[in-house]
């Protein structure tokens, strides 16, 4: 099993390399929590910006931000089931945060599973206002200052 700083993140820059993000999280957000397709796979993939977490060349996770005036709406981030837990979307959610405060932006949002609070607040985002249902799995809305 791979450590996390063996693993390598990288801006996706291909469309081969966004097929391969698409196939991570179909596995995940639509076979694993049946999210249905036509919310995972959405208008916003066109302009965001997205990144893989690469073990040698196995994708083996991503995630996106999605750029609002000066803050950023950070989603779709995913770790195959059998690397969860080795700090993998840690170092996915650093570098969309790095990247985003190279680009100017302030403030990072987004709606976090409820399963998956206790992460994001040790990452420093807070929790803001109360639960809310999205594709049929509890959220709650986070932030954090970049």
């Amino acid at each position: 099993m791979p450590r996390a700083n063996s693993i390598r993140i990288v801006p996706i820059t291909s469309a081969a390399q966004l097929r391969e993000a698409h196939a991570l999280r179909r596995k995940v957000f639509i076979e694993e929590q049946h999210v249905p397709e036509e919310m995972e796979l959405d208008q916003d993939d066109q302009r965001a910006f997205h990144v893989l977490a690469l073990d040698g060349e196995r994708a083996v996770g991503c995630g996106r931000f999605v750029a609002h005036e000066s803050e950023i709406k950070i989603g779709r981030m995913v770790v195959t089931r059998d690397l969860r837990g080795c700090g993998i979307g840690r170092r996915v959610l650093e570098f969309l945060m790095d990247a985003a405060r190279q680009h100017g932006h302030r403030k990072a949002v987004l709606h976090a599973q409820l399963t998956a609070e206790g992460f994001y607040l040790k990452q420093g985002f807070t929790a803001i206002g109360d639960v809310f249902e999205e594709a049929g799995i509890v959220h709650r809305k986070m932030q954090r200052e970049l």
